[in-house]
């Protein structure tokens, strides 16, 4: 088969379509025939040889994928061959072909084509698993998503209107902006021009937002903390701004707030599956009937991956890029 390799780590350009050897499924493992996949920040960092795949796991790039199962592993169950899926991945998803545990398997949504599925899996299962099975968002509540024009924001936005939350975003410009609106964004805060500790306590008569869902991390820490209403809950899960801040405990505990971090990629199996089983029973309805849909900004041949590598890294899209094989 053929697959995005990266010979050495660097720009875009590092990111070569190669022959490869053909993956073969393992116990409780499917073999999937990709279709498409979808660009995520950890490839690009990935790519700049900062963030390497766990041990064992496909050492090509690509966090989600869907496609057609064309092999079906021993001790699986609930998949044959034929079935149109889509699929949350440790990596790998740059490519022809893909094994992925079968437990981190999702059938293609009722009313949804196999390139539109493949942008879902990375950013429903972060997205639940982080501002529902967490940080526990509750109807009437107010949640502030940093980067709301991202993949991630996109979906933020979405789910948090189902569950009846009030959403508040940051982007860059007015452009972004607009389109978290059509989204249903209740408060636009444009991060280059304005404060969003001041202006999320103007829009909610100075208490601040009930949970935080971050992308940045280290250069946002402190802000995030004065932005959080009392009981508020923090969540981050990328450090786009640092790694390391300093943290005033006692503005903390005057809030009785909570900073979580979390990541899918190396979590075990075990918490994978009870995630991507929860997505499946709480978010695939509400895209079966319209609710939320993928934002899918443009695609790409899967060839063409150093290029839309350079469109995330410019922050040059609304939604996700996809890859077509």
């Amino acid at each position: 088969m053929r697959a995005i390799t990266i010979p050495e780590p660097g720009g875009p350009e590092a990111l070569v379509w190669a022959d490869v050897p053909d993956p073969q499924p393992a116990e409780g493992e499917v073999l999937i025939e990709v279709v498409a996949s979808a660009v995520n920040r950890a490839d690009l960092l990935q790519r700049q040889g900062f963030y390497d795949p766990p041990p064992g796991s496909s050492l090509y790039p690509g966090l989600e994928c869907a496609g057609r199962i064309v092999e079906v592993g021993p001790g699986v169950h609930g998949w044959a061959v034929g079935d149109e899926v889509c699929a949350l991945l440790a990596g790998g998803g740059y490519a022809e072909k893909v094994a992925v545990p079968a437990g981190q398997v999702l059938p293609v949504p009722s009313g949804l084509d196999l390139v539109s599925a493949a942008a879902l899996p990375e950013v429903t299962c972060t997205v639940w698993s982080n501002v529902f099975m967490i940080a526990h968002l509750r109807p009437g509540e107010t949640v502030l998503v940093h980067g709301g024009a991202s993949g991630i924001g996109t979906m933020a936005i979405q789910l948090a209107k189902a569950v009846g939350a009030r959403v508040a975003v940051t982007a860059g410009g007015p452009d972004k902006l607009a389109r978290c609106a059509e989204l249903g964004a209740d408060i636009l805060i444009d991060y280059r021009e304005q404060d969003f500790v001041q202006e999320i306590r103007k829009a909610t008569d100075g208490k601040g937002a009930d949970v935080i869902l971050d992308i940045i991390g280290a250069k946002y820490l402190q802000r995030n903390i004065k932005a959080l209403a009392v009981s508020g809950r923090l969540a981050i899960i990328g450090l786009q701004g640092g790694v390391k801040a300093e943290v005033n405990l006692a503005a903390l505990m005057a809030k009785r707030a909570a900073i979580t971090g979390a990541g899918l990629r190396a979590r075990p199996l075990n918490e994978k599956a009870a995630i991507v089983a929860a997505v499946r029973e709480h978010v695939w309805p509400l895209i079966g009937n319209g609710q939320v849909r993928p934002i899918v900004d443009r695609t790409l041949p899967m060839s063409e991956a150093a290029e839309a590598h350079r469109v995330v890294d410019d922050s040059a899209h609304v939604g996700k890029v996809v890859l077509t094989v």
